[in-house]
């Protein structure tokens, strides 16, 4: 029973004291879960305060051993030394047996980016004679402009559109909010689907601050927002694994390789730790040859201005 208090204890913690959001309590709550499981699964009949080191590392091998990739068990290894932390902090346990707990060796995998001419062509293909097509561009000129997540995109608040200054107000992770520059493109479309076609809907009482809306009246979901990027690639024959997350690789990388100042693409992206940024440093071969042949004082290219 202890286990089930401390938990719902920690739940409350996550909500109060860190104001996570309802996705990340729960991705939180289901690695303690995982974790109960594995002792429940294995007659390990032990509370809380008396885990050690090696019950928490035969978890980890178990959980290898069901297949589970090592970036998941890195998350799972994350959650629950957060339970630990907490425990730790309420005086619940005198000693944390997670300090000497290893995540797993993970690399660190490129986020698939589109060019220019892809982008274009997946805005282009969208469908602007049906009502549905302008809501569309407008949202995929945000999402790309400002480099927005899903989430902050279908949360989107018309009372935090400051388009004389040229911002939006973002709430991001953690309900932390910043503003976001956005461009003259992305406020056009946004004024074109507000005219002409949020305000011929039949709006939902809860949903009249939501900026963009479904047929019926009711906020966006992120999987809405997926099948629509899914569909316009499909249209296109773009061969590439995308998603509405692919807007934001491509915004920040697009940044960055333009020569903007890593904190500025940061305090853009609202990433707490400029390293989540730094894997945006990235640059394709093609490009980093170039700049290299062109810049490098010794390339062939310089050496012949001599």
């Amino acid at each position: 029973m202890k286990w089930q208090n401390y938990i719902k204890g920690f739940k409350a913690f996550l909500q109060l004291e860190k104001s996570l959001s309802i996705n990340s309590i729960d991705a939180y709550l289901h690695d303690i879960t995982k974790f109960t499981q594995y002792l429940d699964y294995n007659k390990i009949k032990l509370s809380a305060e008396e885990i050690e080191l090696k019950h928490l590392q035969g978890f980890i091998l178990w959980i290898n051993e069901l297949g589970i990739s090592a970036t998941s068990q890195a998350r799972i290894v994350s959650g629950i030394k957060a339970f630990y932390k907490y425990l730790l902090l309420e005086n619940i346990i005198k000693h944390n047996p997670t300090e000497l707990l290893e995540s797993p060796k993970i690399s660190r995998k490129l986020p698939e980016t589109l060019n220019i001419i892809d982008i274009n062509n997946l805005i282009n293909a969208i469908d602007l004679s049906k009502s549905e097509g302008e809501r569309n561009k407008a949202m995929l000129e945000t999402l790309y402009g400002c480099g927005l997540r899903v989430s902050e995109l279908t949360n989107m608040k018309i009372s935090h559109l400051y388009f004389n200054e040229g911002f939006i107000k973002i709430t991001g992770k953690g309900n932390k909010e910043r503003l976001v520059p956005i461009g003259n493109v992305a406020i056009k479309h946004i004024e074109i689907y507000i005219k002409n076609i949020r305000n011929q809907l039949n709006i939902k009482k809860d949903n009249a601050d939501i900026l963009f809306l479904n047929r019926r009246g009711s906020k966006m979901t992120r999987v809405m927002v997926f099948i629509i990027i899914k569909n316009l690639a499909e249209k296109i024959g773009l061969k590439k694994n995308i998603s509405p997350h692919t807007f934001r690789h491509s915004f920040a990388t697009h940044l960055i390789e333009g020569g903007a100042d890593l904190r500025a693409v940061q305090e853009m992206l609202g990433h707490e730790s400029i390293t989540t940024t730094e894997i945006y440093t990235h640059l394709d071969r093609d490009y980093l040859r170039s700049s290299i042949l062109q810049y490098h004082p010794r390339s062939e290219i310089n050496l012949k201005k001599l």
